[in-house]
């Protein structure tokens, strides 16, 4: 028989793999490889204008 502090224990650890595992997870986006890995990719696309874009995560909850 286990001592009621372990079993106190055990329990905690399992609530705490529970509540880990009902977290809902977020992929972050796959972004196609860079330009300069490509082969060709100039010649298939007109010149860009300098302009970028910018992507926010937020991973709060």
């Amino acid at each position: 028989m286990l001592d009621p502090w372990i079993i106190d224990q055990i329990r905690r650890r399992e609530e705490e793999r529970h509540r880990r595992e009902e977290r809902p997870v977020i992929d972050p986006p796959e972004y196609p490889a860079h330009p300069s890995d490509r082969e060709g990719y100039e010649e298939d696309r007109p010149p860009s204008d300098g302009e970028r874009g910018v992507v926010i995560i937020d991973y709060g909850i």
